[in-house]
């Protein structure tokens, strides 16, 4: 999820020379010529590059995820539970600073239905965010499986002791609906809160975890679930974090509805949803001994 403040730039460049640059693009005197992909970001031939975005950062974060139980395990318990749930929070802020622009770092599918639901991001799009998603989940586990083992049932996610599905799912749903809120409100050009926008979403899931995650495991993901369960072959309750977030992401869709309107009319959301990249185009600067039109500074 690309930070509004840097989505709001795109809205702000400077007006390209005609027929040198592409629409939205910036011309900067001086500077490199800009690759032609960048140039054709917005071409739906590139979607291959949001995609591969959306698998190494899912592989990362759920390599975090899942790795701070198989870790705990395997060096009988170095890794505390605060670690475990902190870590993918700081791993998620991480990725949305370093490639938000590009995917617009969802990381979850239930983050891609809700910025879907809210018209910031096309439905035609979601198919390949999902499956991105889930690829990177599940090669980061086969990835821990192969390297580490499967000690601490390789970080799958499930319900605490004595803790039922149903209240299980209802804390995910609980939970999933803040985030979703978090994110879909950090990414609205109201708030315009910069990179502002990658602590608050890491600083929530930490949060969460520090609360929850005895309860639930505090997944809100359902990727980040699905990757340790198909490696494990134990779906028993993976219901429990498909329907929990789901559910808490549409309603989160709902509430921000009812707190900013209709969605698909602002653009820094847009922006922030679906990825944007802003670069320079080169212009040749004039010579040094060029004479000043007149009426013009020299």
């Amino acid at each position: 999820m690309v930070s509004p403040r840097a989505a709001l730039e795109s809205a702000e460049l400077e007006s390209p020379l005609e027929g040198s640059a592409a629409p939205g693009m910036e011309v900067r005197r001086g500077a490199p010529p800009a690759p032609a992909w960048i140039a054709a970001f917005r071409d739906a031939s590139q979607e291959w590059r949001r995609l591969f975005a959306e698998i190494l950062g899912t592989f990362l974060l759920v390599a975090v995820a899942a790795g701070g139980g198989v870790v705990a395990a395997l060096t009988h318990g170095a890794v505390g539970r605060d670690a475990q749930v902190v870590a993918p929070g700081l791993m998620v802020m991480a990725i949305i600073l370093f490639m938000g622009k590009i995917s617009g770092a969802h990381l979850n599918p239930v983050v891609s239905l809700a910025f879907a639901l809210r018209w910031d991001f096309p439905w035609r799009r979601v198919p390949g965010y999902l499956a991105a998603q889930l690829v990177g989940a599940t090669l980061a586990c086969l990835f821990l499986s192969a390297v580490l083992g499967q000690g601490g049932l390789l970080g799958a996610t499930e319900p605490g002791s004595g803790i039922s599905g149903l209240q299980a799912t209802l804390i995910e749903a609980m939970l999933t609906f803040g985030l979703v809120s978090t994110i879909l409100g950090t990414a609205s050009g109201a708030q315009n809160v910069g990179p502002l926008s990658a602590l608050a979403v890491g600083g929530y899931i930490a949060l969460a975890g520090l609360w929850s995650s005895p309860i639930s495991g505090a997944s809100m993901n359902p990727a980040r679930s699905l990757g340790p369960d198909f490696v494990i072959h134990d779906f028993a309750n993976y219901w429990v974090y498909l329907v929990g977030p789901t559910v808490g992401a549409c309603l989160a869709a709902g509430a921000g509805r009812l707190l900013r309107g209709p969605g698909g009319r602002d653009p820094s959301a847009q922006a922030a949803a679906q990825g944007t990249v802003r670069t320079a185009l080169s212009v040749a600067a004039p010579p040094a001994d060029a004479v000043p039109q007149e009426g013009t500074k020299s």
